[in-house]
């Protein structure tokens, strides 16, 4: 079961988010959706460490060494794009005022717990940090991953293994096999799944129910 590839969940995740939205995007695969939001509709990219109408990564030959996402890739700035200071972009955060935040995860549970930070309570890794923050703040959260670890375990989960980001706060899960919606009192249901794969294929890789609409 391949589906689709990084770049093709990026795409299908972006043909999902309308005219206007404020979004911010995570580190990692998030960090390719902006490339595939048309450039005729208007989605305002925000990143955590003070920009506000970020556009795509630069040429090779046009990368400014002082504009970077919170990931420390180069970007660009569209028209009317503007800097602010860190604390300004987390009050837009904690405000309430980002539509959409995209994160990865290492697990998402059916009741929307996600886990993203750290794979056990020992881990090395230095702090939540910012996506705390997003996955509280965001007025919604969807979450791109693979459907499983490298190692076949699944990331669609019924309760999550790993310390938690932010508890009950996805509400739609993107993955190489599919869109997964979570639904209050009944858990993940099934948008839709990558060409060529059935229910019963994706099920058996999943480690909680998936229901149909």
């Amino acid at each position: 079961m391949q589906g689709f590839d990084r770049k093709g969940m990026a795409a299908r995740l972006a043909q999902d988010i309308p005219e206007g939205w404020i979004v911010n995007l995570g580190i990692g695969i998030p960090t390719m959706v902006g490339d595939y939001v048309p450039l005729d509709r208007e989605v305002i990219f925000h990143s955590e460490n003070g920009i506000l109408g970020m556009g795509p990564a630069p040429a090779a030959d046009k990368v400014d060494p002082w504009l970077v996402n919170a990931g420390k890739q180069p970007v660009t700035l569209r028209p009317g794009g503007s800097y602010c200071h860190h604390a300004d972009s987390f009050a837009m955060i904690r405000g309430g005022h980002i539509d959409l935040c995209v994160l990865g995860a290492f697990e998402v549970a059916a009741n929307g717990d996600i886990a993203n930070w750290a794979t056990s309570e020992n881990d090395t890794a230095p702090a939540v940090g910012g996506a705390m923050d997003l996955g509280a703040g965001a007025k919604r959260l969807w979450v791109i991953m693979e459907h499983t670890t490298k190692d076949g375990r699944p990331k669609l989960v019924e309760q999550c293994g790993y310390p938690l980001t932010t508890p009950a706060a996805v509400k739609r899960v993107y993955t190489n096999l599919g869109v997964f919606e979570v639904v209050p009192g009944k858990g993940f249901v099934v948008v839709d799944l990558a060409p060529g794969l059935t229910l019963e294929q994706v099920q058996s890789v999943t480690g909680a129910p998936l229901h149909t609409q």
